[in-house]
């Protein structure tokens, strides 16, 4: 029996730690791993601490008509990008950040500025902007298909 790649196994542990979201629309989970092939932190996407979250109060951009991928400024959600982030504060300097979506623009630019020197996606997502903000970063950018060992997705 053959071990899964790195990418797939990491990749894979992000998407069940998406099973702790509690968006209505999208089940995004992130888990940063540094080079030695250790979690740093994981995060998924959901309301702030305390908050009633979405799965019990409705979700305000249902209620309003808003397209995925637009209208982050009113939803009440962190993204699981953010979060992840916010759990390893300084320890993602050169770290791998997994994800089972792109990242939207905001999630790009915490993941730049957090030193984050690579992000692999698993998934898709309407909001392609953060592709681009990572690559003129010079973030290393892949994509795994999980219901493939090593499927690869062009990202442009």
């Amino acid at each position: 029996m053959s071990r899964p790649s790195w990418d797939y196994y990491f990749s894979k542990i992000a998407r069940d730690v998406a099973e702790r979201s509690t968006c209505i629309r999208h089940k995004i989970g992130a888990v940063i791993v540094n080079e030695d092939h250790e979690i740093v932190a994981t995060g998924y996407n959901g309301v702030v601490r305390g908050a009633p979250h979405c799965d019990e109060i409705g979700c305000i951009k249902d209620k309003n008509d808003i397209p995925s991928g637009t209208g982050h400024e009113i939803c009440p959600a962190v993204h699981a990008e953010q979060n992840a982030l916010i759990q390893a504060g300084r320890l993602s300097k050169g770290c791998t950040l997994y994800v089972n979506a792109f990242p939207c623009k905001i999630c790009a630019r915490l993941i730049v500025n957090a030193g984050i020197k690579r992000v692999v996606t698993s998934g898709e997502y309407t909001d392609k902007e953060g592709l681009k903000i990572l690559k003129e970063a010079g973030i290393i950018v892949s994509h795994i298909n999980l219901d493939e060992e090593e499927g690869e997705l062009d990202l442009e």
